[in-house]
């Protein structure tokens, strides 16, 4: 098992490979980290994902262009084939139904790839209608996949603003239907002023709350 001081590190080390678009680093210290002991939760956290936030600002300062983000990423999916196999999500978690997407306006779904990944390591069935999705199209889908909760992710401050609009259509078709939002422009202040069930900051939360939600309706 690793010391704090050497995970630390090698997470550190990971959120470098993301920034410096190193899928060949990315791998190594990934496979470094589950040899080492460290949890594959926090090697996706705060590693690959940590990463991915820094590369965001880099972005949004205009370090970093379209090109780099897609470099960046490609790093990241290096990291997570290494890392999926080993996020195991405890058995109670498992057997639900989620349908998931990005809202629209908004294209960046790196995030939610990520959420598909760790509800899929947890055995659960994920309709994903990938990003920019039309408000009508959440209400369409649900209507034909019946998931037991419904994840709305926005990364931008505008296009967060149609999530209130869509829960409003789902509970308007199903007044029990349970929704979970996240992205970074939000908070659990936000979350339920727009009438969602609950709020994750990250991929990991997201599957922990929505099975809590799971086990209120079972």
């Amino acid at each position: 098992m690793a010391s704090e001081e050497r995970t630390r590190e090698i997470l550190k080390a990971i959120q470098d490979a993301v920034i410096n678009y190193d899928e060949v680093a990315c791998e190594r210290l990934c496979k470094s980290a589950l040899e080492e002991g460290i949890d594959p939760h926090q090697a996706v956290v705060k590693g690959l994902t940590g990463g991915m936030e820094t590369v965001g600002e880099l972005y949004s300062k205009q370090e970093y262009f379209v090109p780099e983000l897609l470099l960046c990423a490609d790093a990241l999916n290096a990291g997570l084939c290494i890392l999926k196999p080993h996020l195991k999500i405890e058995e109670s978690a498992g057997k639900g139904k989620l349908l998931l997407g990005v809202v629209e306006g908004d294209i960046h779904d790196i995030g939610k790839n990520l959420v598909k990944i760790m509800f899929e390591a947890g055995g659960w069935e994920v309709h994903d209608l990938g990003n920019n999705v039309k408000i009508e199209r959440f209400v369409e889908e649900q209507k034909k996949a019946n998931a037991d909760i419904v994840a709305l992710s926005a990364l931008m401050a505008t296009s967060m603003l149609a999530m209130p609009k869509i829960i409003q259509g789902l509970r308007t078709w199903s007044p029990s239907v349970k929704v979970i939002v996240g992205g970074a422009p939000l908070s659990p202040e936000i979350a339920r002023r727009y009438g969602a069930d609950a709020y994750a900051p990250d991929a990991v939360t997201a599957v922990k709350e929505s099975t809590n939600l799971l086990r209120n309706v079972m």
